[in-house]
């Protein structure tokens, strides 16, 4: 997000001075300081676009974001070739809520530099969140072309990936998010999810395990476990799975999962039950449970939780 400098900003030499003295200020993260000089470079030479562009990033910052696009655009109006001035109004137009006008400025940042990562990153969440799905994948491949240990881009691609339905597709990218960031325990979940809805129940178990070793608090984890469980008759791991879930929820304060939980657990109580060898010949004969039958996974629906990361996360 931070403007370049140059060695020659203007031929006055006082304004020059003064725009030094507010890079300096900026770069040392005085932004009061900064932009005082830069106000001041701009009294003496009104031409100097960079001045513009950082007094721009300086409001940006600070969360003023109409002040920060009408200095984008007077920078842009001043000096319409600096990809950089584009993509920092992208960022303040999208943190406006403007998505349609900060992809066009996203792109015109990538005319200009065509290998700005950032910028692909953030116009694929832009045409993501305008439903524009087929363009925020190519967005997103583009951003990991540009930059291969972009772990956001990477997660963001999958979750896309996920909703369209390529399966095979975003459990690459996942894999790829979980490489970058280990840590990363959403990725371990909605990656668990896919595996096992394509019927890789191994693969899903060991994934979930390992997003609990990421995060011991995982709620969906331990749920998504347990259902992966449960829809292989595994009752007495998926109960236990369960518990930590409720226990989980309980700690969050979400008291429907919870809830929703116990109905499981007690489900499953019932179906054990069922299974108890009848002790008496007057009693009517239980059908035996179809385990498979009882663990259809649309009757306990896997808990995907894809979350974007914030505008710009990916580093400006």
């Amino acid at each position: 997000m931070l403007a370049e400098n140059v060695n020659v900003v203007s031929q006055n030499l006082e304004a020059a001075s003064f725009f030094q003295q507010g890079v300096m200020r900026y770069n040392r993260k005085n932004l009061q300081g900064a932009e005082s000089a830069f106000r001041q470079a701009l009294q003496l030479d009104p031409n100097i676009a960079l001045a513009r562009t950082y007094l721009g990033n300086i409001m940006l910052e600070q969360n003023r974001l109409e002040p920060a696009v009408q200095e984008y655009a007077e920078a842009i109006r001043l000096n319409p070739n600096f990809g950089e001035t584009h993509y920092n109004l992208g960022l303040a137009l999208h943190k406006q809520g403007q998505s349609e006008a900060a992809i066009t400025a996203y792109r015109q940042a990538l005319v200009i530099n065509p290998t700005m990562a950032s910028a692909q990153y953030n116009l694929g969440l832009a045409l993501y969140q305008k439903g524009q799905m087929e363009e925020a994948i190519a967005a997103y491949q583009q951003a990991v072309n540009l930059d291969s240990t972009n772990a956001d881009a990477y997660f963001n691609l999958a979750i896309v990936l996920q909703e369209q339905g390529q399966m095979e597709e975003a459990i690459a990218a996942y894999r790829h998010a979980i490489k970058l960031n280990p840590k990363n325990a959403l990725a371990y979940n909605n990656m668990g999810s896919l595996l096992a809805l394509q019927g890789q129940t191994s693969d899903a178990v060991a994934t979930y395990q390992e997003a609990i070793r990421s995060l011991p608090k995982n709620a969906e984890a331990y749920y998504n476990l347990g259902v992966t469980w449960y829809n292989q008759g595994e009752f007495k791991k998926a109960n236990s799975a369960f518990k930590r879930a409720r226990h989980q929820y309980r700690e969050q304060g979400n008291a429907e999962q919870a809830n929703k939980i116990e109905q499981l657990m007690q489900k499953i109580a019932q179906i054990q039950g069922q299974k108890q060898p009848q002790l008496s010949q007057t009693s009517p004969a239980q059908t035996p449970v179809n385990t498979k039958e009882q663990a259809d996974p649309e009757d306990i629906p896997f808990s995907l939780a894809p979350v974007l990361f914030p505008v710009g996360e990916s580093g400006e």
